[in-house]
């Protein structure tokens, strides 16, 4: 569990596309939103608006392409997009996702995508069926050693400071695999409403003119 840590969280576009919603909640947060490039395997593409800590703020939008159909990467953000868009999940980074694999007996996949600039990023990314059954749980990221963090493309004086999700903090300890006294490091969590529909309700970032709550 050393190795894990929040990397970045994930927003679904509005029915304006990926461009326009990132460009709203970079002007609420005062950053700049870069464009990120095509996840060929996923048929999505994305938006970054870069914070803090080697962390980040990853708006999606699906494309009209096969793989959005095939690929559940594609299928959720397909879905949550139709439903008008917003926060789709979060997201933590780990050094070795085969312990990941290990403990929940599925297999990762691979992932890349080129910037506008021509630098590939590459990751292998696990769990999306599961957040995809159960909004509240996190998927895992593991960045290729070689790759730059997705956050290095701007200067920023933003930082991601609490989660606000409606689930069970059991439910997603057991997921991540912690148990109840781990305390993540940086990130304050806030579980409401256990019982009701499961996921992001508010993610907060701490800005120069004081927090934010999208």
């Amino acid at each position: 569990m050393i190795d894990m840590r929040v990397d970045h969280v994930v927003y679904a576009a509005e029915n304006d596309g990926a461009r326009a919603t990132a460009e709203r909640l970079a002007a609420q947060l005062g950053v700049q939103a870069v464009d990120g490039g095509v996840h060929p395997r996923f048929g999505t593409r994305n938006v970054i608006l870069p914070l803090m800590g080697d962390r980040y703020l990853e708006v999606v939008e699906v494309l009209d392409h096969p793989a959005s159909d095939k690929a559940p990467f594609g299928q959720v953000v397909r879905a949550r997009s139709e439903s008008g868009g917003g926060w789709l999940g979060w997201v933590l980074a780990v050094d070795d996702i085969s312990k990941q694999e290990e403990r929940l007996g599925r297999e990762a996949v691979v992932g890349s995508r080129h910037r506008p600039d021509g630098v590939e990023l590459r990751w292998k990314q696990l769990g999306i069926k599961g957040l995809q059954s159960d909004p509240q749980l996190p998927f895992f990221v593991e960045w290729d050693a070689d790759v730059p963090h997705p956050s290095g493309v701007g200067e920023t004086s933003v930082a991601l400071k609490s989660l606000e999700i409606a689930g069970d903090p059991d439910r997603v300890r057991d997921w991540v695999g912690v148990d109840k006294d781990y305390v993540p490091e940086g990130i304050d969590f806030d579980f409401v409403s256990p019982k009701g529909n499961p996921g992001i309700m508010s993610v907060t970032f701490e800005t120069p003119n004081g927090p934010v709550t999208l």
